[in-house]
């Protein structure tokens, strides 16, 4: 069974933080905030609950994010959601995690621009994009 896909809307609460894992591996972890808007019985606009949802993104995708992307914009997302249990102070925690296919930001409040990236060339060939990246313990948590 395939963990379910997770398309979403939100703000970024802080800049994406880059790091690299020991082979070189980029990825870039951030939260993002959403809730929901809705009209109460007087007609008026009022939040809903806050959902915060943590974030990850690998490779030049990555990079992009940490280049790109800044506290408080809107973003668009998509990904994977993933589960993660861990023990804290003798107690079982579950948390849930989106891995990122790809993160934008949103133009419905202001614009973007878009810049392409320039590819590493390699000798006398083109990269092959469906190659298996080595370091498989590189590889996002789910």
């Amino acid at each position: 069974m395939s963990l379910p896909k997770i398309t979403f809307e939100g703000r970024l609460t802080a800049d994406p933080e880059l790091r690299f894992t020991p082979s070189g591996k980029a990825v870039a972890n951030f939260t993002i905030a959403s809730n929901d808007r809705r009209k109460n019985d007087a007609g008026e606009w009022e939040d809903g609950p806050t959902c915060f949802i943590r974030c990850s993104i690998w490779d030049k995708a990555a990079e992009n994010a940490a280049e790109s992307l800044l506290k408080g914009m809107l973003v668009h997302a998509e990904g994977k959601l993933g589960q993660r249990e861990y023990e804290k102070d003798g107690q079982k925690v579950t948390t849930y995690e989106a891995v990122l296919w790809w993160v934008a930001p949103s133009i419905k409040w202001g614009t973007a621009r878009f810049s392409k990236t320039e590819r590493a060339a390699t000798a006398g060939s083109a990269p092959d994009p469906w190659q298996t990246p080595a370091g498989q313990d590189d590889e996002p948590p789910f």
